[in-house]
């Protein structure tokens, strides 16, 4: 059982939180009226909120879209009038531009050409916009003025500045292949930069927008006639320059021209060797007449034209790179065809005066005129790859005009070299024109200088006489099928040759003199061929014909040798009588004795004197004829002296004895001594 007074305390304790709770209870109760009132308050406010942004809404968006369509018409105001400004300026352009175009684009181009651009873009737009307008005619016909003045500020600016070449820097240039010491290249600079510059800007625009091509016409004719007067002056360079001194200024040598140009000896571009037709005027031609200013004017020519060619090939190059700047790509071949086509033509006329000059020349029998073809045409066929590649995308008529003129070229130079060959075949035998002393014919210094001249053009000259085989055609021969033409022309020339003068020593009346001209000449023939490349180009063909020549001539020197029989024959062993030492000879031996003493001396002095007038030019063989001689008449005479000397055949020895074995000797070491 609790105690009471537990029991009060705790019913106490109880009571207390039931107090609490129910003042806890009370609270929350409070609390909750509380939360409740602010709740309506706040959905109170809410709702008035709500209904007043409505209303805020309901004024503003009507005022944002009266402000919008107000920024929207001002936008549209602004567009207008700008519009309307650009279009005004249409209108002013003619005027603002009226005194720039009148005035020209000289000095003014970019501020011109800008002007241009303006009345371009008004014409457009009148046109576009109003094609009834005046101002478009207005503005059209200053366009068609301002186009009119960049013609002719093009056609002022390439006449102005464009320049002959000069001959001097045209030959610096073209030695510039060959000079192996030349340390900068030669340029050429036909417009100065800032006209060139100047020059580009008008052809893009009258391209681009005056839509007219004439300037282009204007472009070659003017750089037509500048490449073709600069080729003429080069020409007349070297005809002045041959005038005055004789020789005309070429730097293609190895000398380097300095700072001052000097007068120097011409050597042809690209040739090894120098061709003198002067040399060979008087060997070559058969009139033999005064040729002295002709044959040196034939050089300069020859010269002349060659450096003309080479100067054509760099002068066209150097246009076609000027004209690639100034003229549309699509017009650039068209253009220059027709820039180059007066140089061409003269040189092509020139290449055929030639042509024709030798043709002429052959009628005459004048190959001194005809070897002139020669060089040129060797010239020709170098410069050709250099020529095709300038003359790449011309028209094919433009092309062919070199390979005519070489065609041309080789045909008659195939003619003069047949013709060459017949009329050394068929010289005539003139008894005036033979040499008296037996020496070396002109025909055959002729025959055997022109040969040597050939060396010089082997290749050309194989050509030549390829190009008129049926068998093969211009592309198909070889070179080794050229050089055995060449080697067979050359031993048709010496075979003709050898025939005539064969003939032509049947002129002479003594045999002996017959000899010795066909040695001379033989000797001559052989001497030549060995010191030249004659013999090895011979041997192509003819691998025996040294050992010919050499067994002519020694032929020949028999036949000569056989002369002196009838002076030896006087005196030899078996000619002469038999007697007894000591025994008293007879009328009849003395009388023996006596006439081969005198036939002997009369005929060394009877051969003596004809022969002393007679020539072997050439010292060695001379002196082996001599020698030879000399042996064979002092061994004989001595032995004729030593058997009779001592005999008494006569009262007066020194009658028939007249000479003495060394001066039998010494008379014929006087043999072919014309000055003794």
């Amino acid at each position: 059982m609790i105690p009471p007074q537990e029991a009060s305390a705790r019913r106490r304790e109880i009571e207390d939180k039931l107090k609490q709770e129910e003042e806890t209870l009370s609270f929350i109760r409070d609390s909750l009226e509380k939360s409740d009132q602010l709740t309506k308050n706040m959905v109170s406010i809410l709702s008035s909120f709500e209904s007043r942004l409505m209303k805020l809404e309901n004024s503003i968006i009507p005022v944002h879209k009266q402000t919008e369509n107000l920024q929207r018409l001002q936008e549209n105001v602004e567009k207008t009038l700008s519009c309307l400004d650009h279009v005004i300026s249409y209108y002013h352009v003619a005027s603002d531009t009226e005194k720039i175009i009148r005035e020209g684009p000289t000095g003014r181009l970019e501020e011109y050409l800008g002007s241009m651009a303006k009345i371009q873009k008004a014409v457009e737009y009148f046109q576009d916009n109003s094609p009834d307008s005046p101002e478009l005619n207005k503005v059209k016909l200053l366009f068609e003025r301002g186009k009119e003045a960049l013609e002719s500020e093009f056609r002022s600016l390439m006449t102005r500045h464009s320049k002959v070449v000069s001959p001097v820097l045209i030959l610096d240039l073209i030695s510039g292949d060959d000079d192996l010491e030349a340390q900068e290249d030669v340029a050429l600079e036909h417009l100065p930069e800032s006209v060139l510059q100047d020059v580009i800007r008008i052809s893009r625009w009258l391209v681009e927008y005056g839509r007219n091509q004439d300037f282009m016409n204007v472009y070659y004719q003017i750089r037509s006639s500048q490449l073709d007067r600069s080729i003429k002056g080069l020409k007349e360079h070297f005809h002045k320059s041959s005038s005055s001194s004789g020789v005309p200024y070429s730097p293609a040598i190895p000398n380097k021209r300095k700072d001052t140009p000097t007068k120097k000896p011409v050597k042809r571009p690209g040739h090894e060797h120098d061709f003198r037709v002067k040399h060979l005027s008087e060997a070559l031609n058969d009139k033999h007449g005064p040729l002295a200013g002709r044959d040196d004017m034939l050089d300069v020519e020859t010269d002349a034209y060659i450096h003309c060619v080479s100067a054509f090939v760099k002068l066209a190059q150097s246009e076609y790179q000027l004209l690639a700047d100034i003229i549309p790509e699509h017009h650039q071949k068209k253009t220059f065809d027709s820039l180059i086509q007066d140089a061409l033509d003269g040189l092509m006329l020139e290449g055929e005066n030639i042509v024709s000059a030798a043709r002429k020349a052959i009628v005459r029998h004048d190959f001194s005129t005809v070897l002139t073809v020669f060089p040129i045409l060797r010239h020709l066929k170098q410069t050709k790859p250099e020529f095709d590649q300038v003359l790449q995308g011309t028209a094919a008529s433009t092309k062919n005009k070199l390979p005519g003129l070489i065609t041309s070229m080789e045909t008659i130079g195939a003619k003069a070299l047949e013709d060459f060959a017949d009329n050394i075949k068929n010289d005539p035998d003139k008894e005036y024109n033979m040499p008296k002393d037996g020496t070396v014919h002109e025909l055959t210094s002729n025959a055997i200088l022109f040969l040597q001249q050939l060396l010089d053009f082997q290749e050309t000259a194989g050509a030549m006489l390829a190009s008129q085989e049926t068998s093969s055609s211009a592309t198909s021969y070889s070179s080794e099928f050229s050089k055995r033409l060449l080697s067979t022309y050359i031993c048709k020339v010496l075979g003709n040759l050898q025939l005539n003068l064969l003939s032509k020593s049947k002129v002479y009346e003594d045999p002996a003199l017959s000899a010795i001209f066909l040695h001379n000449n033989y000797n001559y023939i052989l001497k030549s061929l060995e010191k030249s490349e004659l013999i090895q180009l011979v041997a192509v063909t003819q691998k025996t014909a040294e050992r010919s020549y050499r067994e002519h001539i020694e032929q020949q020197i028999q036949t000569y040798q056989r002369s002196w029989l009838k002076v030896t024959d006087y005196i030899a062993e078996k000619n002469l009588p038999v007697f007894q030492p000591g025994v008293k000879l007879r009328d009849k031996e003395r009388q023996i004795i006596k006439e081969r003493f005198k036939g002997f001396n009369d005929g060394l002095e009877e051969l003596c004197k004809i022969q002393k007038a007679w020539a072997i030019p050439d010292t060695e063989q001379r002196d082996r004829i001599r020698q030879a001689q000399k042996t064979i008449v002092k061994e004989t005479y001595g032995a004729f002296l030593q058997k009779f000397g001592s005999v008494p055949f006569t009262k007066n020895p020194e009658k028939y004895i007249k000479y003495g074995v060394e001066q039998v000797g010494d008379m014929i070491d006087r043999l072919f001594d014309t000055s003794a």
